[in-house]
């Protein structure tokens, strides 16, 4: 940009929906967000959708591809064409974490088909990582499929998890077990939001080792599709004061937050790192006169 600052996107491609950021910062500092937008990509081509995302969210922030320095991929967007570069999703999310929650020094990325936990310092670099490996029994999509099947909204879980007063725990390692489960529970007419609950409690417990298994303390900051679900932000929350309290005594509590612009962690932390990465690329151009930084050229960062 002509005033010194640089103007960058991040595009995150999930399993599910495609999230674009668009950032005006100082080398991915003192970050401003021009744009966020959400895309649920259904039964639609991928491309399709991280076509209208992308174009969606330059009309918000009045911009053109012509107008950004950097434009960053993150998830399984690696193959896109108009890209600058990519970032692995551990990273982008740690970055994105620490702009939205600064005093958070952990994240717990709940995807659509994995969910994995990640160390990082104040910068947002990555120290230490876990991730689901049994099964889906711990993952977005899994709570969609007990949502539809009990014919609750998804936007409606977590309220029904949270009235609920009583817990019906399900199995928390395997997802055919813990749909049989459901399955019994509602014959034997369990209400429908203690069936919730103990959904949330269930995966509660399998993230809460992640966390311990990366050495988490302090803030842990929620992101991904299921970041604004107060049902499981609430019992993960449960899970982790009750650990502490009879199993761990006198160890650091951790203590699980979310933010309103959680979903766009990946995103955002792309849009960052690409500006990051631009003036890098920019120095080092002018450092040397033979030079062979390509710039302008795609690269993958780890």
């Amino acid at each position: 940009m002509n005033d010194g600052t640089h103007r960058t996107a991040g595009i995150d491609v999930g399993t599910s929906s495609v999230k674009v950021a668009i950032a005006r910062s100082n080398a991915g500092d003192d970050g401003v967000m021009e744009a966020l937008v959400h895309q649920r990509i259904r039964r639609r081509n991928v491309g399709d959708v991280i076509s209208a995302s992308f174009q969606e969210a330059c009309s918000a922030a009045h911009c053109g591809l012509d107008d950004l320095d950097y434009v960053c991929t993150t998830g399984d967007a690696e193959s896109l064409e108009f890209a600058t570069g990519h970032f692995y999703g551990m990273t982008t999310h740690a970055r994105g974490a620490i702009f939205l929650i600064p005093e958070a020094r952990a994240v717990l990325d709940l995807g659509a088909l994995h969910s994995r936990a990640i160390a990082m310092d104040g910068r947002g670099k990555v120290t230490n990582h876990r991730m689901t490996s049994q099964c889906a029994s711990g993952t977005g999509q899994f709570l969609e499929s007990i949502a539809r099947y009990l014919g609750v909204p998804l936007e409606d879980v977590g309220m029904l998890s949270q009235a609920s007063k009583a817990v019906e725990e399900t199995s928390s390692i395997c997802s055919v077990l813990a749909e049989t489960d459901v399955i019994n529970l509602v014959a034997r007419g369990a209400p429908t939001g203690d069936i919730l609950k103990g959904i949330h409690v269930s995966i509660a417990r399998r993230l809460s080792q992640l966390l311990r298994a990366i050495g988490a303390r302090g803030i842990v900051a929620l992101t991904g599709g299921l970041a604004h679900d107060a049902g499981m932000l609430g019992a993960l929350n449960d899970v982790l004061a009750s650990d502490s309290k009879v199993k761990r005594p006198g160890a650091q509590r951790i203590e699980v937050k979310t933010h309103p612009d959680a979903i766009y962690a990946g995103a955002i932390g792309a849009a960052l790192l690409g500006a990051f990465r631009h003036e890098q690329r920019r120095g080092r151009a002018h450092a040397s006169a033979t030079t062979d930084v390509d710039e302008g050229n795609r690269s993958v960062e780890y």
